[in-house]
């Protein structure tokens, strides 16, 4: 018969707070077996009093065997878990805008053509990855313009176009799904992809620069590159395709 595995956490649980990482760190401990014994850090003089007696700065604190093994991200790596580096750079932000397009799009196809594989579900596609992705730098029109102004070449030029943009995009983006106004949503689709296709292309691959892009907003850690061009292209594309349609 296996040992009992025990550990000690101590945790902030206050009247009007109640510690996530605290939590997290509990519900880690007793997914990995240990029996946990669970100390409650109910006031800020308590916490105090427990950070200036371990000489930590935050709360919680786990140990096991008798020795401090740290936070929830400590926690992590004690058990090799991977932790993530905040400023990391990630493309998980726009994968999964595309992936969450994507399945709206078959969805909606579905539901319109009792079929996912469709060529509206495409368009779909394209036309929800620009909605999603205006409505993630609308979240911040500020931080947004700012990063944009690293490397769009029009933004540079003309300070205002950097908050026009996010609005230009979800305009192109929701008129493209509905599929009127094609004379006017398709032409700037084609304009702000245009642009910001030669702009990444140029800081990128001329250039050379390691910049964030902006695609998803201004405060994340998306690395500028094939993925942000993509995204450029694909607008390009759609509304080049719905010219074809509208004209044709």
């Amino acid at each position: 018969m296996s040992p009992v595995k025990t550990a000690v956490l101590y945790r902030m649980v206050m009247p009007g707070h109640v510690c996530p990482y605290g939590l997290k760190a509990m519900h880690l401990l007793k997914a990995r077996g240990y029996v946990v014994e669970d100390h409650w850090l109910k006031t800020r003089a308590e916490t105090d009093a427990f950070k200036a007696e371990h000489d930590v700065r935050t709360t919680p604190q786990a140990f096991i065997d008798g020795q401090r093994i740290g936070g929830y991200d400590d926690l992590r790596r004690h058990f090799g878990a991977r932790v993530r580096d905040p400023k990391a750079l990630t493309y998980t932000p726009v994968i999964a805008v595309f992936a969450v397009a994507a399945l709206i799009a078959l969805a909606a196809s579905q539901a319109a053509f009792h079929t996912p594989l469709t060529a509206q579900a495409a368009e779909w596609f394209v036309a929800f990855s620009m909605s999603l992705l205006a409505m993630l730098k609308l979240r911040d029109v500020e931080a947004f313009s700012t990063m944009f102004l690293n490397y769009d070449l029009l933004a540079r030029r003309w300070i205002p176009y950097g908050y026009v943009y996010p609005f230009a995009e979800l305009t192109a983006g929701v008129l493209m799904a509905a599929g009127v106004l094609t004379g006017f949503a398709a032409p700037l689709g084609l304009f702000i992809g245009g642009v910001g296709a030669v702009s990444v292309f140029k800081a990128v691959y001329i250039d050379k620069r390691e910049l964030k892009c902006a695609c998803v907003g201004g405060d994340t850690n998306v690395p500028l590159g094939f993925v942000s061009l993509t995204e450029n292209l694909l607008m390009v594309a759609m509304a080049l395709w719905m010219l074809t349609r509208h004209h044709g």
